[in-house]
């Protein structure tokens, strides 16, 4: 039977790529993108989902944006496209291996790309939050979704992400994960991308 894509938060761990000062002008719907992302953190806190944070070529690139709200967590210097550098690797052993991946940040068509096709060659089952995700370009940012959809990650939303990883309005957590919903999702232009499918 192929995989439900039924999220687990005692399972998963959520990557935050490359959200980095010097992309903020450059990468379409920027803020919305980290905001989202930004949701996703703060729900992994409350959850003990464990986030891994990347940074790519930070020296040139600068460091990850204040507003994702990720200070404490230690970012891992990158100069290749995929996450799953030896580090990474090795704080996933360390983690027992999890087997959910939830992946957000930038760019689309590059690291969550090349992170992506990694983590599903691991076996693991990647769930690829779109509206948390971008590139410079929308066209890039909707043809990569589209591509990593026919390699076999789940395409998913901000608010679904959080509401599968509770399941329950009776879930003890379910309170604090509410108020991270009480403001819808900004567009961040995806619905051209399923008038297109």
């Amino acid at each position: 039977m192929a995989s439900l894509g039924r999220l687990n938060s005692k399972d998963a761990v959520l990557f935050l790529c490359d959200m980095q000062e010097k992309f903020r002008p450059n990468i379409f719907q920027f803020n919305n993108i980290v905001s989202n992302a930004a949701r996703l953190l703060q729900a992994s806190r409350v959850l003990g989902i464990p986030p891994i944070l990347t940074e790519q070529y930070p020296k040139g690139l600068g460091p990850t944006v204040p507003e994702l709200g990720a200070e404490g967590l230690k970012a891992h210097a990158k100069t290749c496209f995929t996450m799953i550098i030896e580090d990474v690797k090795k704080e996933l052993e360390a983690l027992g291996n999890p087997k959910q991946a939830i992946l957000c940040g930038i760019e689309a068509h590059a690291c969550i790309a090349c992170t992506a096709f990694d983590l599903i060659e691991k076996g693991m089952e990647v769930h690829i939050v779109a509206d948390a995700v971008s590139a410079r370009s929308q066209t890039d940012r909707l043809f990569a979704l589209s591509r990593l959809k026919q390699s076999g990650a789940f395409l998913t939303t901000t608010e679904a992400v959080l509401l599968q990883l509770v399941q329950d309005a009776k879930h003890p957590n379910f309170k604090e994960i509410q108020k991270l919903m009480l403001h819808p999702s900004p567009d961040t232009g995806l619905l051209s991308f399923f008038s297109a499918m």
